[in-house]
């Protein structure tokens, strides 16, 4: 099922006075998932990762950007670049005063929806929940000028020991650009923030 998320939307803040907009998701599995792109569903693809400090906590997280070559002809995809993101506490233990992630934001530009889960509609985000990694997924995401905020609820925790934390599951947007340098950041539910190197379509030139 997918489903629009009004992450831009507070008690107090409407759509329109926010300036951001809800963007639609739904849930899909892997190796199923690389199939949209791809005619013999298997992808060659370019990962980069970047590592950061959570407070309170010992050992680093990693935001994982996944990036790959635009869809082959003939498929739903053709064209597309599919970009993916993963936020891993795995590493990281905390015993006390836990301080989880609860949002990762960066500059995306226009997102390419398709449709991810053959339902007949289409969808701006697809979030790979069997098949691979992770057990938490975005609660919510918006985009607002260009800039993608993912939002967790509840968030990517640590563990009780490094080694024990969550990961999300990889979470991914389509483009007609492909992956060039820019920074992300990383907001705990604290209220402080880190910023990390990934990868995303803006500020490439794209096909």
């Amino acid at each position: 099922m997918h489903k629009r998320a009004f992450l831009c939307v507070s008690l107090l803040i409407g759509v329109g006075m926010c300036g951001c907009t809800s963007l639609s998701t739904t849930t899909v599995g892997a190796p199923a998932i690389n199939c949209v792109f791809d005619t013999d569903c298997k992808i060659e693809v370019s990962d980069l990762v970047d590592t950061f400090e959570v407070p309170l906590a010992s050992g680093s997280g990693r935001l994982q950007s996944r990036s790959q070559p635009p869809g082959e002809a003939g498929t739903l995809g053709a064209g597309v670049y599919a970009h993916e993101y993963r936020v891993d506490l795995t590493p990281v233990g905390a015993l006390t005063g836990i301080v989880c992630v609860r949002s990762l934001s960066l500059d995306f530009g226009p997102v390419h929806p398709l449709d991810y889960d053959s339902d007949g509609f289409t969808e701006d985000v697809y979030i790979v929940i069997s098949g691979g990694l992770g057990t938490v997924a975005p609660s919510a995401v918006s985009q607002s000028n260009g800039r993608v905020t993912f939002t967790f609820q509840p968030g990517v925790c640590p563990g009780n020991a490094p080694g024990n934390g969550e990961t999300s599951y990889f979470f991914g947007l389509g483009s007609n650009s492909p992956a060039s340098p820019v920074i992300a950041t990383l907001t705990f539910d604290d209220g402080s923030s880190v910023t990390v190197d990934a990868h995303s379509p803006a500020g490439s030139a794209g096909p």
